[in-house]
Order: C-alpha cells, then structure tokens, then sequence
C-alpha cells in the first residue's frame, strides 16, 4: 500500500469513527443501554445495520487494506446516516470515483481579472479548493477586506479567518462561517491528503489557531456555502450578500464567489463604497517557508 493510500484509510477510519459516534442508538432502534462506555453506536451495530460482518467493519474503521466495494459502502452510508456530500467523502477516502476525475490546473487566464472587474459594484474573488485567493477585485477591497494591504503569503482564506491579525472583515455570524469553511476544507482535502502544500497548511493552522484544532477535529464535510451573509460594515452598517459560485475550470479546481447584493438597500450601499470606474486590482503570487502560510499560486 502506497503512502497516499495508507492516509487515505487512516483518515477514513477516522471519518467513521466519527460519524458512528454521533449516532444515539435509540434514534436507529437500539436500547440506549447502561453500560455503554462510549459515545454513539458501537462498531457491531453499524455492522448489523449495514448488513455486513463485524470483522470487515472493525478492518475498515481500523484503515486496513481490505477491499470495498461501492455497493457495501453505500450500505455503510445508509447505516450512519450521511448525507450527499457525506456520502461522496466517503467514497473518496475509499479511492472510489463518484464523479469526474479532478483536472489540474496551474494558470489564470487574463480574462477572468476582466470578468472580476466586470462584475463590480458586486465583490469578487478566485480561491482554489486550498482556499488560497488568487484574484480579487476593486469592489472586494471596498466592501469585504482590502487584500492589497495584506501580505502575499497570507493571502488564504483559511489563514486570514484563523491565525492572520489583519482579517478586518465583520460578518455576523462568523463563529459559524468559519465552521463551515474548516468543513468545506476537510471534503476537499480528501483528494490531495499526501501532497505537501496541503500538509503544510493544515499543520501551520493547527499549530497556530486552537479554534480551527477544534474544528478540524469534528470531522465535519460540507460544500462551498451560498447562503445569504450579513456583514456590519463600519462605513455604511449592515449588508446582506448572496455569494454567487461560479466554476471556471474542467474538474471544478478554481472558483469565483460573487457577493451580489440580497437586497435593494444593499444594492444601493454597494454603490456608494465602490463608484463607478474605479481601477482595476491585479492579483499576485508568492513562495513561502513550509508551515508557514499557503504556497506560490502561478499565473498567466
């Protein structure tokens, strides 16, 4: 078994675990027991609820090289209750393919910096699946966060809303914002557990941030979010935004987030911190130490 594959089982088992845990056994028709030392259900009940044998569930929890078949595993899906994407996590720790392989891509072409602009008064911005930001906007810097005046090497979501001392931007709810983020991360890093760039943030954040340790380790999974988002801006007070995702590669590796305006008053806001004309804002890379921070985005 291949390094790769040895952590993709590892952090499998640890996925079920996890999951099992949350289930109470009475929600499933198992008597909650008095003697249960641990939390949720036990590994030979999710056995018997998947209809597979003790042992081979006791293997898979444990990361062993064992085969599995993606009938079974949708038996084990059902048995813990998860939900689609929960589901597709799975399945990818597993090394089973629900969907099209990921494309790699190392390049932004200049017109998507064009399309940023286009779109303003509305914010714009480009992450990868590592949520480093590659390209932004005039109307970002105004409404959200000034990027420009943050270093290079910061330059990742992850790292701005858990460890950098220059993420100035107020959301309300950003408690669960960032829940949901660490969430996102964790499914996506389903597909690059062994690459360094990777490994390398994960462990910068969890050495730096303890709420992001926290987190992490509930082993949540979620997509990108598009809920509607409140931000108290200090010059012109509440705002409602609706991201709206747009995937601009093959295999779904770039994202653009528009925040477009949820309201008419929001709308009108908007235009009044980003007037009309305002110079384009051009998007850059950098190589950092490993640990430290996210790693050198190239672009065309």
């Amino acid at each position: 078994m291949t390094a790769s594959q040895d952590a993709r089982r590892r952090e499998l088992g640890l996925f079920l675990r996890t999951q099992r845990e949350r289930i109470q056994p009475e929600e499933v028709g198992f008597a909650p027991g008095l003697r249960r030392r641990t939390p949720g259900l036990r590994r030979e009940e999710v056995a018997l609820l998947a209809g597979v044998g003790v042992t081979w569930y006791t293997w898979l929890e444990q990361g062993r090289d064992i085969n599995v078949s993606a009938q079974v595993l949708e038996a084990v899906a059902r048995a813990l209750h998860l939900e689609r994407l929960e589901s597709n996590h799975l399945f990818t720790l597993a090394g089973l393919r629900v969907g099209p392989a990921t494309g790699e891509c190392t390049a932004l072409p200049p017109a998507v910096q064009r399309t940023l602009d286009a779109v303003s008064p509305y914010p714009a911005i480009v992450m990868n699946e590592r949520w480093d930001i590659l390209a932004f906007n005039d109307a970002y810097c105004q409404v959200v966060l000034d990027l420009r005046e943050i270093p290079i090497e910061e330059r990742n979501m992850l790292w701005l809303n858990f460890v950098s001392d220059q993420w100035h931007c107020h959301f309300v709810d950003g408690e669960s914002i960032r829940l949901h983020m660490v969430a996102a991360y964790r499914a996506a890093m389903a597909n690059h557990l062994t690459e360094p760039p990777w490994q390398e943030l994960t462990q910068g954040l969890l050495a730096r941030s303890p709420e992001f340790a926290t987190y992490w380790e509930r082993y949540d999974v979620a997509a990108p979010s598009t809920r509607v988002k409140l931000v108290d801006h200090p010059e012109v007070g509440l705002l409602r935004v609706e991201p709206a995702l747009l995937w601009i590669t093959q295999g779904g590796q770039f994202r653009v987030n528009v925040y477009t305006a949820a309201d008419e008053d929001t709308e009108a806001k908007f235009r009044m911190l980003v007037p009309a004309g305002r110079g384009a804002v051009r998007p850059a890379g950098a190589r950092v130490s490993p640990g430290q921070g996210p790693r050198e985005q190239v672009f065309s």
